[in-house]
């Protein structure tokens, strides 16, 4: 659950263009050049509250792990909410989710987890890489 130190909710999904791990459509050039690489999907609202525009890069992290990727407006997103989809091993979702597992299905609960999500400076990139 989100508290003060990861206080968005994560969730990830499939794009139109690539679903699953993209390990089909991301060989389609065609696809591939449509949504080329990934993005973290953000409210209006959230952009704003972060002091960034839409295609400025962004630190999503929980509990798990780290990724780095650049925002994308998303009005179908609520505030609060960060959407990242899954088919991008360079910025690979699933390890950022929760791994419990259903007690019934034995399915991952990799929809939903607590995030942080962080403006990334220059000076901040240049210095993780």
């Amino acid at each position: 659950m989100p508290d003060a130190e990861y206080p968005f909710i994560l969730t990830t999904g499939r794009q139109l263009e690539h679903w699953h791990t993209g390990a089909m459509t991301r060989r389609a050039s065609t696809l591939d050049a449509l949504e080329p690489g990934p993005v973290a999907g953000l409210s209006r609202g959230t952009i704003a509250g972060l002091g960034i525009k839409a295609g400025d890069p962004v630190r999503v992290s929980t509990r798990r792990g780290t990724v780095e990727l650049d925002a994308r407006q998303d009005d179908s997103v609520p505030d609060g909410v960060v959407f990242i989809p899954f088919a991008f091993v360079e910025a690979a979702a699933n390890l950022l989710t929760n791994p419990a597992l259903d007690p019934f299905g034995k399915i991952p609960e990799f929809k939903y987890c607590a995030a942080k999500v962080e403006k990334v400076d220059e000076a901040t990139r240049v210095a993780a890489e």
